[in-house]
């Protein structure tokens, strides 16, 4: 059956429209982000699962690293399978310490088949500065399994045998600059830019904390740091996230027609339209039936199908779809149609269509 999710508010949507939320969870302080980490390392170890001899950037990378430790070796007589080259990658996050650890996720860049049982050699991890933050190794786990039984090319496989993780495999090396105070002014970014709750959200500061407090576009709020928290603006922040207000949402309607699943906003409206939702279905029944010689006949018995096709075609009239105040209004006005999830979703594809629909509609 095909499940579908409605969001309907119904008599409350006045009061969840109205919920308010703090902006700790609306909003970042800018400048305060994770940074994406990552490195080119090996894995050894593997039993015969490793990357293949015309993977010729393993062997070079064997060889290299032979070499840093004094042992000099011709690369065409390594027949490697027990190695695997690897992209290792990882986040930063902001005000890391040195020391601290980090996971770390392995993902094979070469032809092997399996990392499981393998260990990551020691891999610097670098930012997009170049810089090196942190280097990573450890034992690999790839939370499954791989089994192939010999000879019958059989096989038995769990998860994704050629990506793993080494948890806590990594440790901090260099802590990442956070600069988050810019000439005595905060700025707030929010998740989801609008100029409303952008409005909102200076208001809301502004009257709670005494501090100028202006919105300077959509999604960016400035906030000014008193001299008095100049020395100490972490207690600053704290209290500008316990700072709560309304924030405004857009009327939108996503749908995802391959699991029938709509999704309505609280600010969504529709107006007056008349709608009629068509009722043709067709029935085709195939059923097998014998046929029976005459006696003393020279005939056979055979099987003969016979078809049937029968056309309903239902009597359903216009239907009239009153310009709804509240989101449960609208859908109380398509359920009456007696619709379908994914009819629902042609309807409203047609009333966005006729210009009725007072919103988005997004198809996923």
């Amino acid at each position: 059956m095909v499940a579908a999710i409605v969001v309907a508010l119904g008599s409350i949507a006045p009061a969840i429209a109205m919920a308010e939320a703090r902006i700790k969870d609306i909003a970042k302080v800018q400048g305060v982000r994770e940074n994406e980490l990552f490195g080119y390392g090996l894995v050894v170890g593997l039993n015969g699962t490793g990357d293949r001899a015309q993977v010729t950037f393993t062997i070079q990378a064997v060889v290299s690293m032979l070499q840093k430790l004094g042992i000099t070796v011709a690369g065409e007589r390594l027949t490697l399978k027990n190695v695997a080259a690897v992209m290792v990658t990882a986040k930063l996050p902001p005000f890391a310490k040195g020391g601290s650890t980090l996971d770390v996720t392995v993902s094979s860049v070469g032809d092997a088949t399996n990392l499981q049982g393998g260990t990551l050699l020691l891999t610097p991890l670098q930012a997009a500065d170049g810089q090196i933050y942190a280097v990573a190794q450890g034992p690999i786990s790839i939370g499954g399994f791989s089994i192939e039984a010999g000879g019958t090319g059989e096989k038995v496989q769990k998860n994704h045998p050629t990506v793993g993780k080494v948890p806590n495999g990594a440790i901090v090396e260099r802590e990442p600059s956070t600069d988050f105070l810019k000439a005595k002014h905060l700025l707030l970014v929010l998740n989801n830019p609008d100029f409303t709750t952008a409005l909102r959200m200076a208001q809301a500061v502004e009257k709670s904390l005494g501090t100028d407090t202006r919105a300077k576009d959509a999604s960016t709020v400035e906030v000014r740091v008193p001299d008095s928290y100049l020395a100490n603006p972490v207690e600053l922040i704290a209290a500008v996230e316990k700072v709560s207000l309304v924030p405004d949402l857009s009327a939108k309607i996503v749908v995802n027609e391959r699991t029938g699943t709509i999704v309505m906003g609280s600010q969504v409206r529709i107006s007056t339209v008349a709608v009629a939702h068509g009722g043709l279905s067709i029935q085709i029944r195939s059923e097998l039936a014998v046929s029976q010689p005459a006696p003393f006949s020279e005939g056979k018995t055979t099987v003969v199908p016979q078809t049937s096709v029968e056309v309903h075609e239902g009597k359903n009239r216009f239907n009239v779809v009153d310009e709804a105040v509240s989101i449960g209004d609208l859908v109380k006005a398509l359920n009456a149609l007696g619709v379908t999830p994914r009819d629902m979703i042609a309807l409203l594809q047609a009333i966005k269509a006729a210009g009725a629909l007072q919103g988005e509609l997004e198809i996923l």
